[in-house]
């Protein structure tokens, strides 16, 4: 039971802390009308992303509303391949559009250095939401996975199976190789940063993880994670790391076990009580009720937490969702999950 400390940070590091800590993937966005009213000022999401005094006001909004644990920096995991120079842009009603990798050249064309220039307001947000949070609220900060924003570079966008990255996985490793690893340089250098800045937590999102076969998986998720797990670890060991590999499925405990990731988070379609039995003693789970129990509340919902809850006793567990917040969610019902969530014992 926790007594001291920031609640979501005793729990990563792996103390069972009841009430669990809740904090929401996209937990600022376009569900709150505040959110809306600010993107209506700047249309242009990268520009959004890269203004400082918007993103900053962004994160707040959910924290001032609703009292979560975790305040998650407002940004894109797409912001790193445009840093790098990387042709990037979001289109209304289509989501990333970006010049497709096809070519040893352009993989050699990214340029770190000139990243972080561009990724500096990015910093210059951490530093202002650092100052501006609650005394009890953790600052997470994050950044994609390298498979997961690789496999965007080389389909040129959003994909339902992203079959030609994964192609190019097969048929061209050593292209695809190269790739990845020029991410997982600056994947490390951005989250770094970001903690220079003052970020007390990390998440690392393998949003498309779940389309690789298990040794697929091993090669372009879990040991680039663990690379870049161990690089962290040596730079800021008191900074847990959250690694979420969307749609794992059986290969989870491959990837606890095999990343040293202090926490790794759950998608909706894994059992909880399964993950808590499977998971590494002193790795704490994050996750996973279903974005459509908090869009439908009331009864549905504290069901839901209720289950949830009983699953993971005994266990640290962070309080989340298996994925973001979407749209049509009520923002009364995220208040309404914070106080199921508070009132369980």
């Amino acid at each position: 039971m926790m007594t001291t400390g920031k609640p979501l940070l005793v729990a990563l590091a792996g103390e069972v802390v009841r009430p669990a800590p809740v904090w929401l993937m996209r937990q600022a966005g376009r569900y709150l009308p505040e959110y809306r009213a600010l993107r209506a000022r700047e249309p242009d999401f990268l520009r959004f992303c890269l203004t400082p005094k918007l993103a900053t006001e962004v994160t707040l909004q959910p924290i001032r509303r609703f009292g979560l644990d975790g305040a998650i920096l407002f940004s894109d995991i797409l912001v790193p391949p445009f840093a790098l120079g990387h042709g990037v842009r979001f289109v209304e009603g289509e989501g990333p559009v970006l010049e497709r990798v096809t070519s040893r050249a352009q993989v050699e064309a990214l340029d770190l250095s000139r990243a972080r220039g561009v990724w500096a307001p990015v910093m210059e947000t951490v530093r202002r939401l650092r100052g501006a949070l609650p005394p009890g609220v953790t600052l997470i900060g994050f950044a994609g996975a390298p498979f997961t924003v690789a496999a965007y570079m080389v389909e040129g966008g959003g994909s339902r199976d992203f079959a030609e990255a994964r192609r190019m996985a097969f048929a061209e490793p050593g292209l695809f190789g190269a790739l990845v690893a020029r991410l997982e340089e600056a994947t490390i250098d951005y989250l770094s940063a970001q903690v220079e800045a003052g970020a007390e937590a990390l998440m690392l999102f393998d949003s498309w993880a779940g389309v690789l076969s298990p040794a697929q998986f091993r090669r372009w998720v879990i040991e680039p994670t663990a690379r870049i797990a161990a690089a962290l670890r040596a730079r800021f060991p008191a900074v847990p790391l959250i690694g979420f590999p969307r749609g794992a499925g059986p290969m989870l405990g491959d990837y606890a076990e095999g990343t040293g990731a202090q926490a790794v988070g759950l998608d909706t379609a894994l059992p909880a009580a399964w993950a808590a039995r499977i998971l590494p003693a002193g790795v704490t789970g994050q996750g996973n009720l279903d974005p459509m129990a908090l869009v439908a509340g009331g009864a549905a919902l504290a069901e839901e937490v209720a289950t949830l809850m009983r699953a993971v006793a005994g266990r640290p567990w962070v309080v989340n969702l298996g994925h973001g917040i979407v749209p049509q969610t009520p923002p009364e019902h995220v208040a309404e999950l914070v106080a199921l969530v508070r009132a369980a014992s």
